[in-house]
């Protein structure tokens, strides 16, 4: 009998698991796969998620992989609109990281099976195993081609958006969008040095372009078009990655000429943006699978880590008795919505490809000043809390800087 059971050892379970063993806690953790193993990731990792990684005593361990430190930022809207800065520290990180999920996963299990917890590959999960009120007791699993049962007092669904957790307990959605964008993505590998240590992402017309440096000398270079251009995007993903990136990002376009791509295109279209609830009678969600949003913002693997340290004080204080089962965890979903909603609707707004007017006068307003532009990242990278960015007093204050005669929508493309 395990105190948790854990489906899901990516980048909410294992770290969940972690935290949890570290508490003294009996932590079982079944995954389908064997790691290192890729997924298809964004990869990046915000400065407040490493602040979260080396209280953990990981960070050392990431940065020695050889992974290139993001120290700059440039979000280009169009012909000569762009943002340039980076965040300010977040309790004393000054960077942010995009690591080979190959790498960042096998390193989170790693540390998971270092803290005690039990970590099982190649198992998968089939069904939950219930008692006679219907409460959560258990999983029935696959391993090596024989049913296996594990039981414990909560389980906990970090099994990605298409959670079998939370399909099994018929978790409520809320907040829903529906998917805004089709997203593929490549590594490069001879793009020009310059890129090592910068985050460039164009936000050009209904195209979205992202690169981010990652290991091995690679860029992760992607194109995301919006959703309803999905079944063409797919009869053609080559052509029509290149042609968004020429159309959307020229003097880019020129660098990848004269590189070479590593390895297959990897991408998709599933990208609902959404809350689960989540919890329930013996069970509970992390990560992905109670939580999900467009890409675009690199949210997802950060959010994931915020997310497990508030479950895992959660569960702590339920399973010991310090508290309730059902205030505990309605705690835990308080504090992760009041810690997430702004940046989801910022990243919903971004992702779809049609800016306000207001936010597009705001873009003038942080091109024009670093200060700005600094916030405007720290924003998205949590140093600066984004009800303190989007309070209606600094909105009026940054639109009061902007100049009268600046008040055209920026239009056009970027070449460089």
């Amino acid at each position: 009998m395990y105190d948790v059971i854990v489906v899901g050892a990516r980048c909410a379970g294992s770290p969940l698991a972690m935290l949890l063993a570290r508490k003294g806690h009996r932590v079982l953790v079944l995954d389908r796969a064997a790691f290192p193993r890729d997924t298809v990731s964004t990869h990046y990792v915000q400065p407040s998620g490493l602040a979260r990684l080396r209280r953990w005593g990981l960070l050392d361990r990431l940065a020695a992989t050889g992974c290139p430190p993001i120290t700059e930022a440039v979000w280009w809207f169009g012909d000569d609109l762009s943002v340039r800065g980076f965040a300010p520290p977040y309790e004393g990180v000054a960077m942010a990281l995009a690591p080979r999920r190959t790498v960042l996963d096998a390193l989170l299990v790693a540390a998971a099976r270092e803290a005690g917890a039990e970590v099982r590959e190649r198992c998968t999960v089939r069904s939950l195993l219930r008692d006679d009120t219907g409460r959560v007791v258990g999983v029935r699993y696959d391993s090596r081609g024989r049913e296996h049962t594990a039981r414990a007092a909560v389980v906990v669904g970090a099994d990605g958006r298409n959670s079998l957790v939370a399909r099994e307990t018929g978790a409520e959605t809320y907040h829903e969008r529906p998917p805004l964008t089709v997203v593929y993505y490549a590594y490069w590998r001879g793009l020009p040095s310059a890129r090592r240590h910068l985050n460039e992402v164009y936000l050009v017309g209904d195209k979205q372009i992202g690169v981010i440096p990652t290991h091995d000398d690679l860029c992760l270079v992607q194109a995301a078009r919006p959703h309803a251009f999905y079944p063409t995007y797919r009869t053609d993903i080559e052509g029509h990655y290149h042609k968004a990136i020429a159309e959307a990002a020229p003097g880019l376009a020129r660098e990848l000429a004269g590189a070479q791509r590593v390895d297959r295109f990897r991408g998709t279209a599933d990208l609902p943006n959404f809350y689960r609830t989540p919890y329930g009678p013996g069970w509970a969600l992390v990560g992905d699978a109670g939580y999900h949003k467009d890409p675009l913002t690199g949210q997802g693997i950060s959010d994931a880590w915020r997310d497990a340290e508030l479950l895992a004080g959660a569960i702590d204080r339920a399973v010991t008795g310090a508290e309730e089962w059902q205030g505990a965890l309605a705690g835990y979903e308080r504090a992760r919505n009041a810690a997430s909603e702004l940046m989801y609707e910022f990243t919903c707004e971004a992702a779809g490809f049609d800016l306000d007017p207001m936010t597009r006068q705001l873009v003038r307003v942080v091109a024009e000043h670093r200060e700005d532009a600094d916030r405007f990242f720290g924003m998205i990278a949590g140093s600066v809390p984004a009800e303190e960015f989007f309070a209606p007093d600094n909105l009026l204050a940054m639109l009061g800087r902007l100049p009268a005669d600046a008040l055209a929508e920026p239009t056009g493309t970027k070449g460089s």
